[in-house]
Formats: structure tokens, sequence, C-alpha cells
């Protein structure tokens, strides 16, 4: 990356907030968010800018390893503002606008793509 650049990382909600059955992993994610903030500073001189995406939960293949998943995902998309849960597309979508140019004054940041979940108090 000598001309600058993009890094990007998946991380989720666990990381701010007790889900149950989540357990470990939100620690996890909660390291590796602020990874991405030191990073940022880091390689902020080399023009690499260093973002995570939020995702709601998704059907994917480690979620299954998720006690209870199926019953995350309907309480997701209750309490969404947006009530439903996030596509993966929409995921997509964002990882590129991070890597363009449109992205190019974004770094050391976590951007939600949860349906708006994680602005839900009670």
């Amino acid at each position: 990356m000598t001309e600058g650049g993009s890094i990007m990382t998946l991380t989720y909600y666990g990381s701010l907030r007790v889900i149950p059955r989540y357990n470990i992993m939100g620690v996890a994610k909660a390291a590796l968010e602020a990874s991405v903030r030191y990073l940022a500073y880091d390689l902020g001189k080399n023009n690499i800018r260093v973002n995570a995406i939020s995702a709601g939960p998704l059907k994917t293949l480690a979620s299954r390893g998720i006690s209870g998943f199926g019953d995350m995902l309907k309480e997701q998309a209750e309490r969404a503002p947006l009530k439903r849960n996030v596509d993966v597309n929409e995921v997509a979508t964002t990882a590129v606008f991070l890597a363009s140019d449109a992205g190019s004054g974004i770094t050391g940041e976590t951007l939600y793509v949860d349906c708006g979940y994680n602005i839900m108090g009670v």
C-alpha cells in the first residue's frame, strides 16, 4: 500500500453491549475495534484508512455456531427502526463505499449497518 489504501474489518454490536450467548466474541470484537482506531492513527501518515463495519446479525457459517441465533434475528427485526434485518448486500455496498474515494475522509470509525438497531435503548 505504497500509495495509500483502505483496510476494513467486520465487527458486531456485541463489542459494546452484552449479547447473551455471544460471550468471548464480544471481548474479541471490542479489542478489534480498539485496534482499528490505533491502526488508523499509525497508518494515517501513509494515507491508509482503517475502518470497521458493524453489521447486524447475518446468516453466515460463523453465526450458525451461536445458539439461539434465530431468536437474535427475530429480536433484531422487531426492535430495529427499519423493522427488518440487514442484507449482506447492504454490508457489501458499505464496504465498497469505504474503499472508494467517496469514503476518503473516513478513518478509525465503526460504521453500523444494522437497520438502526444500535440506536435503540430499551
